[in-house]
Formats: C-alpha cells, sequence, structure tokens
C-alpha cells in the first residue's frame, strides 16, 4: 500500500478519534506528498524511495525546529514538534542502533578500503545509500569521522 493511501486512511481513522496531534502530523505529510506530485517533474506515484527521502526530510524539519524551541524556551511549541515527530516515525523502518550503525559503517569502510580522514566522501556516500531511512546523517557523519580518524591517528 502507498504511502499516501495509508496517511488518508490514518487521517480519517486520526479524525474520528480527534486526534489533533496525529491529524497535524498526518495532514502535514499528505501536503509533502502532494508538493511533490505537482512539482516540476514529479510523477502520480511516489517510488519507495521518494516516499522515504520525503519523509526524512520531515523528520529533519521537525528535528530541527525542535531544537530551536527548547534553547528559546518555547516548550508548547517543543511538544507540538515532538508529537508530530512521533507520528512521521511511525512510518519510517526501525532506526539503527548506534552499535548497529558503527558496524554497518566499518563493514562500508573496508570495503572500499578507506583509511584516513580524506577517504570520508566516498565512505560518507555508500553509508548514506546503504543506511537510507534508518540512520540520521549527522550520526552516520559523526560514526565515519570518529572511525576514520581511529584508522589514521
Amino acid at each position: 500500500m502507498s504511502l499516501e493511501k495509508t496517511v488518508n486512511d490514518q487521517i480519517k481513522t486520526a479524525m474520528l478519534a480527534r486526534d489533533e496531534a496525529g491529524l497535524r502530523a498526518l495532514r502535514a505529510i499528505k501536503a509533502a506528498i502532494l508538493l511533490v506530485k505537482t512539482s516540476e517533474g514529479g510523477s502520480d506515484i511516489l517510488s519507495e524511495e521518494e516516499e522515504l527521502r520525503l519523509l526524512q526530510r520531515l523528520v529533519k524539519q521537525r528535528r530541527d525546529s525542535l531544537e530551536i524551541f527548547e534553547k528559546q524556551g518555547r516548550e508548547d511549541l517543543a511538544v507540538k514538534e515532538r508529537e508530530e515527530l512521533a507520528v512521521i516515525d511511525r512510518f519510517l523502518p526501525k532506526a539503527l542502533s548506534s552499535e548497529e550503525l558503527e558496524a554497518e559503517i566499518k563493514v562500508v569502510i573496508q570495503e572500499l578500503g578507506a583509511s584516513s580522514p580524506s577517504d570520508m566522501g566516498r565512505v560518507m556516500g555508500a553509508a548514506t545509500k546503504r543506511l537510507a531511512g534508518r540512520a540520521d546523517g549527522k550520526a552516520v557523519s559523526e560514526v565515519v569521522k570518529a572511525l576514520l580518524a581511529k584508522a589514521h591517528p
């Protein structure tokens, strides 16, 4: 079942349950889907990869906003962002633990034969493709940087 159909079904359920937070997040997902579909070069049907990228973009936006609201002491707005994040996260694949992330990146480094921090770009490209949807880009970057620094002191 496509993301759009799933979201539409869940919007109906959230409306009946009067779930304001869920409804807000689901409508944001629906709006993002419509924007992608109606943008220049967009198609009527999104691939799983496009759906995943869209959801990741929404999660990143929410996390960035959450960080700003917390710094400014706006707990009322931070709560809304956390609620929406929880709803959007339900559509993403299970995230890797830090141990799993490190193990996956070690495999990528070994496959590429990377040995120094100058190989970071190659490792990041391969790791990002392999871990799409299962790890945050920022976390991947930190682990890659740490592992390459260890490999080449």
